[in-house]
């Protein structure tokens, strides 16, 4: 952090210290007029362009996970569990009710209702908690 406030402000100084000089050489007849409104113009478009870039880059955020988790595509079709009650099984295992579940899946309470009493009834479970312990031990959820 201290290295970019210093490299901004020695940036900044050494702008300054340009213009001015320019703004001498104006002063003293060395340099017309139209000399020195484009080099400003040069100077502030350069300035524009690479403060511009600074702030619009993408900011990259690497993130290590220790267990990650992948799921066999084989483990869902020996338990006879679709992919959309695999998607109910694990927001059901984040916590969401029904409500949510339906929200964040684009379907309906119903259907929400209907992919949890199948997969009760495929994980040989009576209530949500027991699903997901099922779900858990037979390797479908981390």
């Amino acid at each position: 952090m201290i290295k970019s406030i210093l490299g901004y402000g020695i940036t900044i100084a050494m702008l300054l210290i340009i213009l001015k000089w320019i703004d001498y050489r104006l002063f003293t007849g060395f340099v017309s007029l139209e000399v020195y409104a484009g080099i400003i113009a040069t100077i502030f478009t350069v300035l524009g362009v690479w403060i511009g870039l600074r702030l619009t880059s993408p900011k990259v955020v690497t993130v290590e996970r220790e267990n990650e988790f992948e799921l066999d595509a084989e483990k869902l079709k020996s338990h006879g569990i679709s992919n959309r009650e695999y998607d109910v099984l694990g927001l059901m295992a984040k916590g969401c009710s029904n409500q949510e579940i339906a929200d964040e899946l684009y379907i309906s309470l119903n259907t929400v209702k209907t992919h949890a009493s199948s997969l009760f009834s495929k994980l040989d479970a009576k209530r949500r908690t027991q699903a997901i312990q099922q779900a858990k031990q037979k390797g479908l959820l981390p």
